[in-house]
């Protein structure tokens, strides 16, 4: 089964707040098998608009990311933290 990629822009309005998020959240993707390749490092953007944050996170399967988005822990993270960042998200399925 191809593994799939978590992809989020990110532009952060209010780091305390987002806080509320971001840690629980790290715990309910590792949950479901969720790894970080890449967190708020340096990018380029060269087309489109971007965000200032980006993170990249590999998942054993398209659906496993969807589930973890979906889940009940990770809806109450993104709750906790409402209006605490502007951003984007999709997965991804890898070949």
């Amino acid at each position: 089964m191809p593994t799939a990629l978590w992809i989020a822009h990110v532009d952060v309005l209010d780091v305390e707040r987002y806080q509320l998020y971001a840690v629980p959240a790290g715990a309910v993707i590792a949950s479901f098998g969720g790894v970080f390749l890449a967190r708020a490092t340096r990018a380029v953007q060269l087309e489109g608009e971007g965000r200032a944050r980006n993170v990249v996170a590999r998942f054993p399967s398209l659906e496993a990311a969807v589930a973890c988005y979906s889940s009940p822990e990770y809806q109450a993270a993104m709750a906790a933290a409402q209006g605490a960042s502007v951003r984007s998200l999709m997965v991804l399925e890898e070949n």
